[in-house]
């Protein structure tokens, strides 16, 4: 999850994304962003659980779910488009340390913009249904992102990315 200036999560080699030549090379290229970012929100909510306050549990709970259904979706997507879908890694780098219910909460709000972002891209991306399923989560992280942290933008997923920078992302630990 740590954020480099200007880099994004890089495909490996034999992952079975397509080179970008074919109609589905964009949409492919977004699906599997958007299936990275969700292997490191499932790890994050794994630490926000374990620091988080008792108040809040339940929430992070329902959004360690989301995220794990969102995952699945995605890796079926992927799949549906010929692809292997990118793995998770064995662990990420978190953007702050979390040692109290505070950071928890701080670092659950920071995964719901960083989620956003990508979930905005992969609007541009795709077409019809997985259009409105990215829009969906688009909007499903925004709203969490206001409950944890209390304050909204005007438009989730590109004023935060703007304010981060070109690029910014959450990338495995390693």
């Amino acid at each position: 999850m740590t954020v480099r200036s200007g880099s994004t999560p890089t495909p490996s080699a034999g992952n079975g994304e397509k080179d970008g030549n074919g109609d589905n090379g964009a949409e492919l290229k977004a699906l599997q962003a958007a299936l990275a970012a969700e292997h490191a929100a499932v790890y994050g909510y794994g630490v926000v659980g374990g620091r988080v306050g008792h108040d809040r549990r339940t929430e992070a709970q329902e959004a360690y779910n989301a995220h794990r259904a969102r995952r699945d979706r995605l890796v079926r997507a992927v799949r549906d488009l010929g692809a292997t879908p990118r793995a998770a890694a064995a662990g990420y780098a978190l953007p702050f340390a979390v040692a109290d219910p505070a950071a928890a909460v701080r670092l659950a709000a920071e995964l719901e913009r960083r989620i956003s972002g990508v979930y905005s891209d992969l609007v541009r991306a795709a077409t019809g249904a997985r259009r409105g399923d990215a829009a969906e989560a688009l909007r499903e992280a925004a709203v969490r992102a206001v409950r944890w942290n209390g304050e909204s933008v005007a438009f989730p997923g590109l004023a935060e990315r703007a304010a981060a920078g070109p690029g910014a992302s959450m990338t495995p630990r390693g």
